[in-house]
């Protein structure tokens, strides 16, 4: 992709695949079809086998000039619809997916799609409402880091997902459990497993900075439009100068939140990240990590 810096590749470390199963999971809540909720959403209905739409997203990434993308199991129990998108192109997509640690069945089936080549679990605790610190959740933890080449990712801060204010379901989510210096005894324990709080920490920017320059395997992705800037006044450009100043670009991962069509990639996120970027005058060398070598760099070993 054509960037203020060059042309080189991009990796988007934040992309959502909103499979069939996702909205039919979402329309059991609501009392709704799946097709019920795509309306009432107004997105494109995704076909039932996932490798469709892992075509789809090939298409659209192609289109945007973006190399390499992490897709995002958005509900638990559907990791194998990020593990058909992975098999139909390797190459192209790596895959991440959703634990409750609270399941009875949340570290086999961890082992389990770690096994089958997924990337990355992604932790949720105050969605799905418990400690990091819980026994169970450490479990989920240690399971991966039983894996070479793995990353958990563990959403902090604010979280509020738009599709369930749109259908009128509650979020009854529990920020007693989203304070990113929960996770800093654990990172300490495992320095061999990488984590990645996505959105800058979502609201909690300096503990993210305070966690990340205290455990060298803590990563931040850039996700999202960050609407949590206006808790404490900052512009992107102060957000990536603190974030840059504290972690360097080598553990930055640019990410979007893209997620359904027909909106597809979300260029608008890049064109405010890479701006953000450029008025820093950040190096060529420091931009091609941020925006396209990080990501793979995260699952060499």
């Amino acid at each position: 992709m054509l960037t203020p810096w060059g042309d080189f590749a991009v990796a988007d470390a934040h992309v959502h695949f909103f499979s069939r199963k996702f909205f039919s999971a979402l329309g059991s809540q609501a009392g709704k079809t799946a097709e019920q909720v795509a309306e009432s959403a107004g997105w494109v209905l995704p076909p039932e086998d996932p490798a469709e739409l892992a075509r789809s997203w090939a298409a659209e990434l192609d289109a945007q000039g973006v190399t390499r993308a992490a897709l995002i199991a958005s509900v638990p129990g559907d990791e194998a619809s990020v593990e058909t998108a992975m098999a139909e192109y390797p190459d192209r997509f790596f895959g991440f997916f959703m634990v409750n640690p609270l399941e009875e069945s949340a570290v086999e089936r961890v082992q389990i799609a770690l096994r089958c080549g997924l990337h990355a679990v992604c932790l949720f605790p105050g969605m799905h409402r418990y400690a990091l610190s819980d026994p169970r959740a450490e479990g989920v933890i240690r399971a991966a880091a039983g894996f070479g080449g793995r990353a958990v990712f563990v959403h902090c801060g604010v979280l509020t997902v738009g599709i369930r204010k749109k259908l009128g379901l509650p979020s009854p989510f529990d920020m007693r459990f989203s304070n990113p210096l929960e996770l800093h005894s654990i990172a300490l324990r495992y320095p061999g497993l990488k984590f990645v709080l996505p959105h800058f920490g979502a609201g909690y920017l300096r503990e993210a900075l305070m966690l990340a320059d205290l455990c060298p395997n803590v990563y931040l992705d850039t996700s999202s439009g960050n609407s949590w800037m206006r808790y404490e006044g900052l512009d992107l450009k102060t957000v990536f100068r603190r974030a840059l100043d504290v972690v360097g670009a080598g553990r930055l991962l640019f990410g979007t939140d893209s997620s359904y069509f027909p909106r597809g990639w979300n260029y608008a996120i890049f064109e405010a990240q890479t701006r953000a970027m450029l008025d820093l005058g950040i190096s060529t060398a420091d931009a091609r990590l941020i925006i396209g070598e990080n990501l793979p760099r995260l699952f060499a070993g």
